[in-house]
């Protein structure tokens, strides 16, 4: 009995020896070839690599982000959908590795049996007599185990390994998403607190200027049209300005979701001075993109998940090798169960060859292989996305800071506008339209240099979400 045990012994340590050290079937993984540009089209001068910090929002010195980034990282529903799902993934590769280790389990049983008293006693040669009631307890330890000869155990761990680790890249890219958007939106109410500031300032000039022309009127200084003119004007800034209150109510509601907290209860005081610049932020070279974006990254974890899962269908042509075996103790008298001589074990190897599966097998590699080719196209567009969010990110900094610096001109010319025709007017000179041509004028500049501004930090923003934020690829 004791030899026995030893050879079982000796023979799954063996197995498990040569599995570890066998061969596994299937493609080895390379990474797909991808276009390179040597330089991004917008910015073919810069090439440095970005130096984005992990909390890259505190570039912008503003506490208040700082503190809503915070929130949205303990409170944003999605991103919680997303680190359980990491948790999920990573809990599957280990189920996936636990098929490489037997399978041990305590198996007792208890069976108590009357014989019948017409049985064949004398033919099968049994010494129980007819009629008797046996009791037969057992014992067991089971062991089962797959030898892994083919490698499609391995295979499958390395695909759920992979899955894992693009599960983790998706939560990297759903929390810079969220960080972004909580940046996007928080400027984005800020600028409409300034618009806000601006829209009110002009309403009380408005406002005191029908009161002027109205006393004029009462006079027979001016004419009713001027005051009608007036009026209208008043009441169209009027509307602009709840649109704007209204739009900021929006964002301030978008920034309450992004934070995991009830719009109701959720305010930010507003601060119509708010101002800031969008920090200098070098693009650095397209080849750093496959490695510094998340999405990329997590698309090229999908190409090794779909490469390994051609060598698990491979394997499946091959014969399965298995080993069962028991050991324990069984007697039929529950004070001898335990006794050295009640001591029982079995080994029993086995294989399983296929041999007509009517050509399912074949055509899962197949399958498999085509999986492969879609996952392998899906990254190869991922970086094709990839380069293409830098180069409009990129150009629209350029573009946007030049139209900045051009409505801070149209605005100081608004200015001198208004101020001319004023005073033209005051001495007949102009009819009132014209100043009010100059106030539309100065009003419509100062609002799309408040909204040109905002696209302008945007875009600063969506380069550093283009560029992969200030997440790195850590093996």
């Amino acid at each position: 009995m004791s030899s026995l045990l030893n050879r079982i012994r000796t023979a799954v340590l063996s197995i498990v020896i040569v599995t570890a050290a066998g061969c596994a079937v299937g493609p080895k993984y390379v990474r797909p070839p991808v276009d390179q540009p040597a330089h991004f089209k917008s910015e073919p001068t810069d090439n440095a690599a970005p130096l984005i910090a992990p909390e890259w929002w505190r570039l912008y010195n503003d506490t208040e982000l700082d503190g809503l980034i915070a929130s949205a990282h303990a409170s944003n529903q999605v991103l919680q959908q997303a680190v359980a799902a990491v948790d999920q993934a990573r809990a599957l590769t280990r189920v996936a590795r636990s098929y490489l280790y037997p399978s041990i389990a305590l198996h007792p049983d208890f069976l108590r049996q009357r014989l019948s008293a017409n049985r064949l006693s004398s033919i099968t040669g049994q010494t129980v007599p007819n009629g008797a009631i046996i009791n037969d307890w057992l014992v067991p330890v089971d062991l089962a185990y797959e030898v892994d000869i083919w490698g499609r155990i391995r295979r499958s761990v390395e695909s759920a390994a992979a899955q894992a680790a693009a599960s983790a890249d998706d939560l990297a890219m759903v929390r810079l998403t969220i960080e972004t958007d909580v940046g996007l939106a928080y400027f984005t109410l800020r600028a409409l607190d300034a618009q806000t500031q601006i829209l009110t300032q002009t309403v009380e000039a408005y406002r005191e200027q029908v009161r002027l022309l109205s006393a004029q009127l009462r006079s027979g200084l001016v004419s009713p049209i001027v005051v009608y003119q007036a009026q209208a004007q008043l009441e169209a800034t009027l509307a602009q300005l709840d649109d704007t209150q209204r739009a900021r109510a929006d964002q301030e509601h978008a920034l309450a979701i992004l934070c995991g907290s009830p719009a109701s209860s959720f305010a930010i005081a507003p601060d119509p001075m708010y101002e800031t610049s969008p920090p200098v932020v070098p693009a650095g070279l397209p080849a750093q993109l496959l490695v510094r974006r998340p999405d990329v990254v997590a698309a090229e974890h999908n190409v090794v998940a779909t490469n390994a899962q051609i060598g698990v269908a491979i394997a499946s042509l091959y014969p399965a090798f298995s080993l069962t075996s028991f050991a324990g103790f069984e007697s039929a008298d529950p004070s001898t169960l335990f006794n050295w001589q009640s001591r029982i074990a079995a080994i029993a190897p086995s294989f399983l060859a296929p041999i007509f599966e009517g050509g399912r097998l074949k055509a899962n590699v197949e399958a498999s292989r085509a999986l492969y080719r879609e996952s392998v196209a899906a990254y190869v567009n991922q970086v094709l996305i990839a380069y293409a969010d830098v180069e409009n990110a990129l150009t629209d900094l350029h573009a946007l800071s030049d139209e900045v610096a051009n409505l801070r001109a149209a605005v100081s010319a608004s200015q001198n506008y208004l101020q001319l025709a004023q005073v033209q007017y005051r001495n007949g000179l102009v009819d009132y339209l014209i100043v009010i041509d100059a106030e539309r004028t100065l009003l419509a500049n100062q609002l799309l240099l408040s909204q040109t501004m905002n696209l302008q930090i945007g875009a600063g923003i969506r380069l550093i979400k283009a560029l992969g934020g200030g997440w790195e690829n850590r093996p």
